[in-house]
């Protein structure tokens, strides 16, 4: 039986290397038909950071500024946003607040079904008065919450959150550092993503959108 001459050179080589490529394409256009592909390929990523499954930042239990006690059970059905922070911070605490706002704005009617929370690592200073003030200034429906300062260390660790008293020129005039990031969770209480500081509104209302379409569509 006879067998063809095997090609040599760059020439030989350039036509082996066209052949493999008509190959591959060939075998890259039979996958994307397959339709389960086409669906993840076209699936687009979240903007914050992926936490599906984590086991930390699953719940909390604490008063509002009405002194009414609060758990993620109560905003089921909603994508709800927590952030920690306190109301004497000068810059990271408003801007994060008022790109939760703005998503809201964002998302139109779907605004509705979004829920900011707010917790203070500065229960000392940040009385049941002054957070239900400074949420309301952001958004009405934002919702404040004032852990206990002997509470506030063990729910700081089942969160992952990092505060600091920074001591300032008298014993009232401290500042706080804290983690800058925002913790999403989806309308049935899970725990999803995180939102870095300064990530934008833009990419929030993307996400929490996407949540309530997974709702939806579930």
């Amino acid at each position: 039986m006879s067998q063809q001459p095997a090609e040599e050179g760059p020439l030989g080589a350039a036509r082996a290397w066209l052949r493999t490529r008509r190959r591959l394409l060939a075998g890259l256009s039979a996958w994307a038909a397959v339709p389960w592909l086409a669906a993840c390929r076209d699936q687009p990523a979240f903007h914050g950071i992926d936490l599906t499954g984590a086991d930390y930042a699953q719940d909390f239990n604490l008063p509002d500024a009405e002194g009414q006690r609060r758990t993620l059970a109560d905003f089921r059905g909603k994508v709800v946003v927590v952030f920690f922070g306190y109301t004497q911070c000068p810059d990271v605490c408003p801007t994060s607040l008022g790109e939760l706002a703005e998503a809201k704005r964002l998302l139109g009617a779907d605004g509705q079904r979004m829920q900011g929370v707010f917790i203070t690592v500065d229960p000392e200073r940040d009385t049941p008065a002054v957070m239900r003030a400074y949420v309301a200034s952001f958004d009405p429906s934002f919702v404040a919450l004032r852990p206990d300062p002997s509470v506030l260390p063990e729910l700081a660790k089942a969160f992952k959150v990092y505060y600091k008293k920074v001591d300032g020129p008298t014993p009232t005039s401290y500042t706080m550092d804290h983690s800058a990031g925002s913790y999403v969770y989806d309308t049935q209480g899970r725990l999803r993503l995180y939102h870095r500081y300064g990530s934008g509104a833009q990419g929030l209302a993307s996400d929490v959108r996407r949540l309530l379409a997974e709702a939806s569509a579930g």
